[in-house]
């Protein structure tokens, strides 16, 4: 293979786990991690950005890695007094992490894209790897509910996923175009494979893949689609991926997250790397024409991430 470079896509803390661990194996120039932001929404007034903070502190060294979200040493005396004048305060944000929300929104504000203001932050943290955003279009997840539509963040986090999901939609899709840097990184004459991250596929990574053009875009490319399943000994490690299977009428299994990538997108995947505490799914996966790799995919530690991260890339022949 005369490629070298590599295209990740994102989303979640397992996501940005692998991110990581690529960054950390990888020369700048030859990697790009594209984020999914269809988590984001606006909330007291600023703009959040649940996964591309999650991957910028993973990537700074900056994550808090006991809770899996947010930022380490964080304090919360902003949410404190918010509360105290009567505000929402559902969705927890700690002072640092307010930071990262007040520089990026009136940056917006001040007519930046979400590519340059993203590019700004990530420089200013030392990240030196292109970590950018999906797209510089809104798009927002939304689930359904016997409710009806509710904002993704208002499901999964001010109502902690009680209500089970019927069905997903992203608002602003179609419409919304990949950024540049995804763009341009797609059409890379040196490009080696792309990295399907351990995230939930319905909501990590299909708005990626719903972006207008991306989906003829990879499947034009003649390099491998290697993923990372999401579930380790039929179960998710963390977020409500096993619940929305479930919901689906789908079994908890390696094989449903390859229905969903083959099935629904149309033969995507080339490659699935599976724990090895689901061996047992090897053969139901080779007959759905899937080359499988079976290795530890639990990231516990920097070694577990860099050696997974090692593996996806001699995978992809780098």
């Amino acid at each position: 293979m005369s490629g070298k470079h590599i295209l990740a896509l994102s989303g979640g803390v397992g996501g940005a786990k692998l991110a990581a661990g690529l960054a950390a194996v990888m020369a700048p120039d030859d990697l790009t991690l594209v984020v999914n932001t269809g988590d984001d929404f606006e909330h007291l007034g600023i703009t959040i950005c649940p996964d591309l903070d999650s991957v910028t502190y993973a990537l700074a060294g900056l994550n808090d890695a006991v809770r899996g979200w947010g930022v380490k040493d964080e304090t919360w005396q902003t949410m404190a007094m918010l509360r105290a004048l009567g505000e929402e305060g559902w969705f927890n944000l700690g002072d640092r992490d307010m930071g990262m929300h007040i520089a990026r929104s009136w940056r917006l504000r001040a007519g930046e894209t979400l590519s340059e203001v993203t590019a700004r932050l990530t420089r200013e943290l030392g990240i030196a790897h292109a970590m950018v955003p999906m797209s510089d279009d809104p798009v927002r997840t939304q689930v359904l509910t016997d409710a009806g539509w509710t904002d993704f963040q208002r499901w999964f986090v001010g109502n902690q996923c009680v209500d089970p999901v019927l069905d997903v939609r992203f608002e602003g899709v179609p419409g919304a175009r990949p950024s540049p840097c995804l763009a341009k990184t797609l059409a890379r004459d040196d490009l080696a494979a792309v990295i399907i991250c351990p995230s939930n596929p319905f909501l990590s990574v299909d708005p990626i893949l719903a972006l207008d053009g991306v989906r003829d875009a990879l499947a034009a490319l003649r390099v491998p689609v290697i993923a990372v399943s999401p579930l380790v000994g039929g179960a998710a490690i963390k977020g409500p991926l096993a619940k929305m299977l479930a919901e689906r009428g789908h079994g908890v299994s390696n094989e449903a997250i390859a229905c969903h990538y083959q099935d629904h997108w149309g033969d995507l995947l080339d490659h699935l790397l599976i724990d090895e505490a689901d061996e047992a799914d090897v053969s139901c996966l080779q007959a759905r024409g899937l080359r499988v790799t079976v290795t530890k995919t639990m990231m516990r530690e920097a070694a577990d991430r860099e050696r997974l991260a090692k593996e996806v890339l001699a995978i992809a022949g780098i």
